[in-house]
């Protein structure tokens, strides 16, 4: 098989939640399982970071592999999903996987003939599993891909495990209240592993605490924490004065970074005092200010173009889209908003958000997926909200239009985004421009 017809089978003939959404969602373990054990569990190899929540599961597993880069340490990275290219989702010390391993892993299994069926992400973890272990990583930091309990990727028996925050997002598959996703995510948390929480009150926290209690696993909670005494904004990124580690620069600028960059401290710390890492302060700061250098990261508050100023964010969610809306609004000059969602989120919560911004001109799209929701359909609960814009059929077209309609190109902005796959397309059109 070449490479292409790999990828084509990868996306075109296994069930791919990216593509089809809910209906290529297989809770469970058993698949996975018997699929990892024919490939030799290489997962039981390897040193986990497991993280899982609802927002900030990217920036906090970059950043951790980061610290852990900068450290001197070989660090595999499995995230989902990908924006331009299959082969982000699995990353040795930022590397993307090769080309040749994707048709080597891919043909063996073909070779195999396994009564289980795998879906896309099935397989794809244990391709990364696979790569990792016969890379002799240090550390693999794999992002939940979703929920946590019934996850592909909760096979692993983790090192730590880091929960990011609980909100609204994949009800009909996770749960309808904070509490019942809670437990989904917290499914992750393992007997005698120590976990760290970014975010948590009330019925959360209960569930957290009560989850850690019952498996005797030591629990942080990273907002409980004084680590970081100041946080400010400068040029390039967020600065932050720290208990621990001394004076940082943040690379990553996104409103929510803040609460981000508290959970990867306190992960930082448990990884420390458990595996004797050394890690010195200046590794927290070469990691912290070069994170998209050294893992690939992209699509986080991403500046990518300064005349005018123009930001793509992933934030897909309301529980995303309450840092997102203030730090659009907080700009000084016109804002255009390129805005374009899947059809399983709530819309209409990020859409009451978007109603905060003014000065503002709004470019309706659609993302180039399947499970896109239709512009005219965006349009229309817009509208429902007193939100006015044009429609346009792809991302590349709105985003040209917003840059034709910038009058003052050094005072107003653009931002694109609401969905994952709003960002690809942009970056996709970027890229061949």
């Amino acid at each position: 098989m070449s490479y292409q017809e790999t990828i084509e089978f990868l996306f075109g003939q296994l069930p791919m939640f990216q593509r089809e959404g809910a209906a290529a969602y297989k809770p469970g373990l058993e698949t996975v399982a018997a699929l990892a054990s024919a490939f030799g569990n290489p997962e039981s190899d390897l040193k986990v970071i497991h993280i899982g929540g609802t927002n900030g599961k990217g920036s906090t597993a970059h950043s951790i592999a980061a610290v852990l880069q900068s450290a001197g340490y070989r660090v595999g990275l499995f995230t989902s999903p990908h924006l331009l290219d299959f082969r982000e989702r699995i990353r040795v010390n930022g590397e993307m996987i090769s080309e040749k391993e994707v048709v080597s892993f891919v043909e063996a299994y073909r070779t195999m003939d396994l009564e289980v069926k795998p879906t896309f992400f099935e397989l794809t973890t244990v391709m990364a599993f696979d790569c990792f272990s016969r890379n002799n990583v240090d550390f693999a930091v794999v992002e939940v891909g979703l929920g946590g309990r019934l996850d592909s990727t909760n096979i692993v028996n983790p090192v730590l495990s880091v929960i990011t925050n609980i909100s609204l997002d994949h009800t009909s598959l996770l749960g309808n209240t904070e509490k019942e996703i809670a437990f989904e995510k917290g499914g992750i948390i393992k007997t005698g592993v120590p976990v760290v929480v970014g975010e948590s009150t009330g019925a959360v926290r209960d569930c957290f605490a009560s989850l850690a209690s019952d498996r005797e696993s030591p629990i942080v909670y990273a907002d409980d924490s004084d680590e970081i005494i100041v946080c400010e904004r400068c040029v390039d990124g967020l600065n932050y004065i720290t208990r621990s580690f001394g004076n940082i620069r943040g690379e990553l600028s996104g409103d929510c970074q803040l609460k981000n960059a508290r959970t990867v401290l306190e992960a930082i710390k448990e990884l420390d005092s458990m595996e004797n890492l050394n890690i010195s302060a200046e590794h927290v700061a070469v990691g912290m200010g070069n994170v998209c250098r050294l893992t690939g990261l992209m699509g986080r508050w991403m500046t990518v173009g300064d005349s005018p100023l123009m930001v793509c964010d992933t934030g897909h969610n309301p529980g995303g889209w309450d840092y997102l809306a203030p730090q659009i609004a907080r700009h000084a000059g016109r804002k255009h908003v390129v805005i374009g969602f899947v059809n399983d989120k709530d819309v209409n919560a990020v859409i009451e958000k978007l109603c905060s911004i003014e000065n503002v001109e709004f470019y309706f799209t659609q993302p180039s997926t399947p499970r896109r929701m239709p512009v005219a359909e965006l349009q229309q609960k817009a509208v429902a909200f007193g939100l006015r814009g044009e429609v346009f059929e792809s991302v590349a077209s709105a985003t040209e239009r917003a840059l034709a309609e910038v009058v003052d190109k050094g005072s107003e902005m653009i931002f694109i985004g609401g969905s994952t796959f709003v960002v690809a397309d942009f970056l996709s059109s970027v890229r061949k421009s």
